[in-house]
């Protein structure tokens, strides 16, 4: 039979309050009571419960995550990351998804689903109305946010326009002028700064290089496989001259626009040289050159922060810019 709290109490002739205080170590508890309370506790077995304990500290042991998308790899493979970390520390993870960027209208999260339920919030790759951010802050968790900038969070992340700098100077390293770009969708650079630093990057280092910018060769792709392949096809379907490289705005849609590129006997990277950015777990085997992060590292980062501030480590939540890398394989090449 599972001893109780009141059974201890009972035993050692104290109130359940006093058993409480006793066995969390808080003052205003005789010592020689709290002696006794302790001895009763072992020698009968007590265990608290972790719904007690949870009321006791007033703390959940859980961290949640807010995210657009679940299906998206960095998502996946960020989430994996805090879940590692809160693993490690005897934490769970609770995930809110909002099932895509619902921009303009009003989003199934507000502050009655984070009070009482989480110790801290992670948001992912999600811009905040005031009056989401308002409602967080009133909550008094730690918050931060993780794959991008997000007004008044702290964040870790990479530097989004460093890195697209470097795969388009890449491309125009090797000779290219005529370049297309394939960018986040309407609903991401409204919901999200990412897509939209990157495309400022591109835009400055083509106009620094002298460049021109040809509108119907910059098309939304969404960041996705498949609208990678939409988006490309618009670029090969239209008449006159095509570009000779494209700088796609993650792995994704690099890789559906190397689908559809080899779908219609454009050589890669004869024809057409290709780069992402993400390092994407399929972009190896294809072969795609990108500008490598890695979302897993992110998400251990972030969690890491926000554990050392809910154990007592003021300042611990700081900004965390993130390295990234080129990595070159075979879909870029020097224009012939």
């Amino acid at each position: 039979m599972k001893v109780s709290i009141d059974d201890v109490a009972a035993r050692a002739e104290v109130s359940t309050a006093t058993v409480s205080r006793a066995l969390r170590g808080l003052p205003k508890v005789n010592p020689a009571t709290r002696a006794r309370v302790l001895a009763v506790a072992q020698e009968m077995g007590y265990v608290p419960s972790p719904s007690a304990s949870r009321l006791a500290t007033g703390r959940t042991k859980t961290v949640g995550v807010l995210v657009p998308y679940v299906d998206r790899w960095y998502f996946g493979h960020a989430i994996e990351g805090v879940d590692q970390v809160l693993r490690e520390h005897g934490y769970n993870l609770l995930l809110f998804s909002l099932g895509g960027y619902l921009h303009g209208r009003k989003r199934s999260f507000t502050e009655s689903m984070v009070r009482k339920h989480i110790d801290a919030l992670l948001v992912f790759s999600l811009g905040l109305s005031d009056e989401e951010l308002l409602q967080l802050q009133r909550t008094e968790i730690p918050l931060m946010s993780v794959g991008g900038p997000v007004d008044g969070c702290t964040g870790v992340y990479i530097d989004d326009m460093a890195a697209a700098a470097t795969a388009t100077e890449h491309l125009i390293g090797l000779g290219h002028t005529r370049i297309g770009y394939l960018h986040g969708g309407v609903e991401d650079e409204r919901n999200f700064r990412v897509p939209a630093l990157r495309t400022v990057s591109f835009e400055n280092v083509m106009g620094r290089a002298g460049l021109e910018l040809r509108p119907e060769w910059m098309v939304s792709g969404d960041f996705t496989v498949a609208d990678g392949v939409r988006a490309a096809a618009s670029i090969f379907d239209l008449p006159g001259e095509k570009p000779t490289a494209l700088f796609c705005s993650s792995d994704e849609m690099a890789l559906g626009a190397m689908f559809e590129a080899q779908r219609r006997g454009i050589q890669i990277p004869r024809d057409l040289s290709i780069i992402g950015i993400d390092d994407h777990d399929f972009s190896a085997p294809a072969g795609l050159s990108t500008v490598a992060q890695q979302p897993l590292e992110h998400g251990r980062a972030a969690a890491s922060m926000v554990l050392a501030e809910l154990a007592g480590t003021p300042g611990a939540v700081q900004e965390r810019v993130m390295p990234f890398e080129l990595i070159l394989r075979n879909s870029t090449a020097p224009l012939l």
